[in-house]
Order: structure tokens, then C-alpha cells, then sequence
């Protein structure tokens, strides 16, 4: 987080957008190798799986997806891996950046969005965990934690995820409101 932090604005804005399309380009790879997770018992693929909390619930999805889709299935978690790396940081880099360019009278926003840069990372280790939860269910564990653990680390990685995104979102609209009201300040003089 401090090594973020240290960047210089144009190397954390340029690395930002480096790992936003590495990023993106992931997302798309995770569509298309999670699509043959998306069962009747799964609805949500890989999602489902993440949060049904139960042994005997993933057992039915594990079931779901036997032959060529348990393939998709160890594709997807190894792509995931390389997501949490590459959303957490591009993420944490977005708040930290927004926080930076926050307008002085809103101190309270710098704040959380440095705050959030943490919270990002949180959730990547979060992730982490979980991956290796489902790995562990996928190659045939029975120990009944497994779900649980996989379920109660989802649960807070996406609140994190949300609220980052939430904050990034708010944060740009902030900061072009403030600009433009700037501008038209300036202009009226």
C-alpha cells in the first residue's frame, strides 16, 4: 500500500490504466470459461459455488459440472487468481488517485478513499482464501469448513468490491462537477 502511494501521480495514473486493461481483459477470460459453469444447479457459476455455504451444496454444483466443465471450472479459479492480483491493485490505485485529486472541502472523501485502497486489499486476500477453499472442494475435499470459509470470505470481498466501486464512481462524478463549476466560475468573471 505504501510502495502505491509513493508513486508518483503520473506513474500511479499511467500504471492505473496499464492494469485497468489487463484487468478488463481478464474479466472478459472469466466470461468465457465461466460460461459452462452456469448450470440449473448454478445459476450463477463460479458465484454460486463461491457463496453456498454447504458441503452438500457444493457437492450438487461439483456434480454439475463433471467432465470437460470441472476443466472450466480449474480455468476459472487459476484466472481468479490472477483477477484478485490485478483488481486489487488497479482498484486500490483508483481510490488512492481520486482521493488525491478530492477537492480540499471534501477531506472526509480523502479519507475513505485511502481507506478503501485498504479495504480493496482486504478483499483480494479475501478472494485468495477463498480460491483455495474451492480448489480444495474441486479436488475432492470433504471437510464441511470449506464452504463456510469460501462463503463468509465472499460475502465481505464483494461489499468491498462494491463499496470501492462505488467510491471510484462517486469520486470521478465529484471531481468533474467540481471542474466544471470551476470552470464556470472562472468564466464569469
Amino acid at each position: 500500500m505504501i510502495l502505491l502511494e509513493r508513486l508518483h501521480s503520473q506513474s500511479r495514473g499511467q500504471l492505473f490504466w496499464i492494469l485497468f486493461g489487463f484487468t478488463l481483459l481478464t474479466i472478459i477470460a472469466m466470461q468465457i470459461t465461466g460460461a459452462p459453469l452456469k448450470t440449473a444447479v448454478a445459476p450463477g457459476g463460479i458465484v454460486s459455488f463461491e457463496l453456498v455455504g454447504t458441503l452438500v451444496g457444493s457437492h450438487r454444483i461439483i456434480d454439475s459440472w463433471q467432465g470437460p466443465v470441472m476443466t472450466w471450472a480449474g480455468i476459472n479459479l487459476g484466472l481468479d487468481f490472477l483477477f484478485l492480483f490485478l483488481y486489487g491493485i488497479t482498484i486500490a490505485l483508483g481510490c488512492l488517485i481520486l482521493a488525491d485529486k478530492m477537492p480540499d472541502k471534501y477531506k472526509g472523501l480523502k479519507i475513505v478513499g485511502k481507506w478503501l485502497a485498504v479495504g480493496i486489499l482486504v478483499a483480494a486476500g479475501l478472494d485468495f482464501v477463498e480460491n483455495i477453499s474451492l480448489i480444495a472442494l474441486l479436488t475432492g475435499s470433504e471437510n464441511q469448513f470449506l464452504p463456510v470459509l469460501a462463503r463468509w470470505c465472499a460475502i465481505p470481498k464483494f461489499g468491498l468490491i462494491l463499496l470501492s466501486l462505488l467510491y471510484v464512481l462517486s469520486g470521478v462524478l465529484i471531481i468533474i462537477i467540481n471542474s466544471v463549476s470551476t470552470n464556470m466560475a472562472k468564466k464569469d468573471f
